[in-house]
Parts: C-alpha cells; structure tokens; sequence
C-alpha cells in the first residue's frame, strides 16, 4: 500500500500544483493510511483540459466500439486480480466490514466494467417513419467531457458506476473522489491505464467540494455533471451548472419505507429489515430506515427484530465475522448521536442501541450500535430526514391506503419495499408508492443491469442498466431528403 497518493492526470501521477495534501485515515482506529495530493482549480483546469484534449484528438470516441468494450473488459479483470489488495484499501479507508467490500463492493465494480464493456457496440439510435420522401434516424452521441462526483459510503463501487458507462459511450472524465474515500477511485484509475485505456481518458482528481468540486461543476468546457451525494449539494450543483446549462444526473438522499402486511413472510421480513438498515452501518442512500408494521403483527414483530438485531457484531472491519463496522467519521458520527438524542425528544421509545459500543478495541474509533426506534409519528425528525447510520424508526398503519399516505408523506424518493403474499396488493402498492425502486419481498436489491435513480428530492436522471447509456449521451437526429423534387415553397403561390 503506498504511502502517498497522487493526483490522475492525464495517464500520469502527479502532485496537485499547489502542492497541497491532505491526510486519509481509518474510521475504526483512527490511524493515519495516506496522504493524498488535495486537488484545486488549477488541477481541474488541468485535468479537464487533458480530457478535452482526449475526446477531440484522441482515439477513443472514435475507436471501433468492441475494440473500446474489450478495454473495459480488461479493466474488470485487472479489478478481479487486485481484488483483494483493494478490499482492503476500501474497508480501512471506509470502516466497512471486509466480508462486505470482498463480496459485494469489489466484484460488482469490475462486473460493471465488463457489463458495460459488453454494450458498448449496442450503443444505437433508431431509424423513424416519417413519410416516404425522407430517411430520419438517430444517433446515440457522447457528451465529451463529462465531470463525476461520488459519494463517500461505496468508494470503489460509486466510482465504478459512473466511470463505466461514461466512457463506454465516448466520454472522456474527470472523477472528483471525495476527500474520506479518496484511494481505491484512484487505484482504479490506475486499473484503466493498466488496462490500456487511453491517457486522458478517465482523469481522478481527489479534493474538496468547495474547491475541486466547485471547479468542475462551474468549468466552461465540462459537458456534463453525474453526482452522488446529499440533497443540500445536489440543489448548489443544480443551481451552478444552470449557468452553463450543463446536462446533470443527480443520486441524492432517501428515507425509504419498508412495509410489512400480516400475510408476509414474517420471518423473511424480519431479516429484511435488517438487511435493509443495518449493512454498512446504514450509511446507505437507499437504506429501509422507515419500517412500517401492520398494527396486528406490530409487537410480535418488533420483538423477534430487536431480539435479532442486538446480536449483530459489532467490530473491527478487518474482522470476517464483523458485520457492522465503522461510521465514516467523527463528524457523522455526531450527527447520528444528534438524531437519535432527538428522537427521544420528541417521545419515540428507544428499543435498542443508542450508544456507543463498549470495549478497548472501540475506544479509538467511530463506532455506533444497532439503533430501534419505536412509537415513531411521521412527523418526527427521525422519520422525516436522513440520517445515513444504523438507526431505524418503526411506525405502525392499519390497512393499505394509509400505508400508501405515510410511505409517499416524505420529500424523498428512492426506494420502497413491500412485504405480501398477496399479488394484487403487491403490484398495487408498487404503482401508488413514488419511489424508483421497489422491492417486494425484499429490501436494498441493486444490480448493475437495473436502472437506480429517485423520486423527488432523491435525485434526477438514472444510472446503471441500459438508463445509463441515455444519461451519458446525447441523441441526434437526421433528417435525408430522398424526394425527387425539390421544395417549392419559395414559388409564386399562383404557380404552385
């Protein structure tokens, strides 16, 4: 592992040209990983100005399509290769269990490498009837240079799912990592070269967003930005690239509704309801962090809940049996603690957690319990805003019209997951709920051939799935003439 990271420029390493670094640390001890070279205006300025230089006098948007999707191909092997090595990097500079980053994180981030390889000679417009004195057809075209923004709670992944497809249609890009999580983009970064992309191609600038982030939104000859993150920098973003009218996809925020009915699988939606808060220390966008409980199964169920959730394991990352490992940072950590402080402010029960785990292998790093709420009202600020850590909120409904009501009452809308035997009302539920995903039966699914993107607050646009070729390019049409005679609208009335 080094000791230092650079900036990715123009298939080169390099330092920022402030010379400015910041430093990297893990989550569960505290310990310093890394420095990092900390990008600034003028290192986007670069970094756009290499990937400008890529797309319009370089050879990948014009490169034959299989010859670019074997590239990307390479590059999920090489991902398969380093996988271990890059497991690792992302549980110490994320906090997150190993088992997780090993099984999930790293092999799905090569898979969307390899899927989005498969595509890139699928990329095609449509030829259209208009008449039979015209041929109109359309073409699938890249933006150019397209600017990505990712989030810090799926370092590798998050990077995977933007740079793949961007450049699987054409693009040239500039990842801005986040400054907690800033060491596998840029590992992956490497991968790309390794694999033979073109210099240039994909550019990692890691940095903060009030600087490098900033930059690259407001940059004249950025194309296109692709976000992940918070509502609050999600509208900053809307607002600075409406000056440029750039073209902008956004993943934000959610507060998803997990409801159960008493026909349910009742033992299936309880391990649901973890799976769908607890993983990753709930710092996930799509997280089930509002468990809506039929008022006849309510006690029985949250009993069996709590009863399974206070023996999942909380520890060490590194460990294999950890399931729940660290909170990113002091600073979330804090707010956690905030929310749940007013949760009981505002008179919800506390069933579980609360509290830091105890214990001298915690004593040095950003740890927090599996936290149950009960007796939550919708309106109460645990229900109503993110709080992105392992705490969730139980509420009660007595038949489907309010399950209905209480599960859109919410500005966001990610995901949504409905627990039911009966067909009718699982269908029923997944057209009134407005979310973009919805799950029945089960909870956070997420696969790199189905679209993501969310309702309201939670985001605009679509990634992954064939919906992330329409989100990273542009369709032009074109019209042929193929009449014998020409437009005579210019003639003399008279004489037509």
């Amino acid at each position: 592992m080094e000791k230092k990271y650079r900036l990715l420029i123009e298939g080169k390493f390099v330092d920022s040209i402030s010379g400015k670094e910041f430093t990297t640390y893990n989550p569960a001890t505290g310990e310093k990983i890394a420095d990092v070279a900390e990008g600034g205006t003028e290192d986007i300025n670069r970094a756009v100005k290499a990937a400008r230089q890529a797309f319009e006098e370089g050879p990948w948007h014009t490169m034959s399509p299989t010859e670019r999707g074997k590239l990307l191909v390479k590059a999920g092997g090489i991902i398969r290769r380093k996988s271990k090595e890059l497991a690792i990097l992302d549980t110490l500079d994320a906090g997150k269990p190993i088992n997780d980053t090993t099984s999930v994180d790293v092999p799905m981030s090569a898979e969307f490498f390899e899927y989005y390889g498969g595509l890139c000679d699928k990329i095609c417009g449509e030829t259209l009837p208009v008449g039979n004195d015209f041929l109109n057809y359309t073409r699938r075209e890249p933006y150019g240079v397209v600017g990505l923004l990712t989030a810090w709670n799926f370092p590798i992944l998050n990077a995977a799912i933007k740079i793949a497809p961007a450049i699987a249609c054409g693009n040239c890009v500039i990842l801005k990592a986040s400054e907690l999580t800033p060491l596998t983009a840029l590992e992956l970064g490497r991968a790309c070269l390794e694999a033979g992309i073109p210099e240039g191609v994909v550019n990692v600038v890691p940095g903060f967003g009030k600087t490098a982030g900033e930059a690259l939104v407001e940059h004249l000859d950025v194309d296109k930005i692709a976000f992940t993150g918070s509502c609050k920098t999600g509208r900053r973003i809307m607002q600075a690239a409406s000056k440029t009218f750039k073209h902008v996809t956004l993943e934000l925020g959610g507060k998803s509704p997990n409801v159960v009915f008493p026909d349910a699988d009742i033992e299936a939606a309880i391990y649901g309801a973890i799976f769908g808060i607890f993983p990753n220390q709930g710092q996930e966008c799509c997280a089930s962090s509002r468990l809506f409980l039929h008022e006849s199964i309510h006690d029985e169920f949250l009993e069996r809940l709590i009863e399974k959730s206070r023996k999942i394991k909380v520890g060490n990352p590194l460990s294999e049996d950890t399931q729940l490992g660290a909170i990113i940072s002091g600073k979330q950590l804090e707010k956690i603690k905030g929310y749940v402080a007013s949760g009981l402010e505002e008179g919800a029960s506390l069933k579980l957690g609360g509290r830091n785990p105890v214990g001298v292998e915690f004593k040095k790093g950003f740890f927090y319990l599996p936290t149950i709420f009960s007796d939550v009202k919708n309106d109460m600020k645990i229900a109503r805003e993110e709080i992105f850590g392992p705490v969730l909120s139980v509420l009660k409904f007595r038949d489907e019209k309010e399950a209905v009501r209480l599960a859109n009452e919410t500005q966001y809308g990610l995901a949504a997951a409905i627990w039911t035997k009966d067909i009718k009302r699982a269908h029923l539920l997944a057209r009134e709920i407005k979310a973009g995903s919805i799950y029945i039966n089960d909870t956070t699914l997420f696969g790199w051939a189905a679209p993501f993107g969310g309702y309201k607050a939670s985001g605009v646009g679509r990634e992954m799935g064939m919906a992330a070729i329409d989100t990273y390019t542009q369709t032009k049409d074109v019209w042929v003439n193929l009449s014998p005679e020409p437009n005579r609208w210019a003639d003399p009335l008279e004489s037509k």
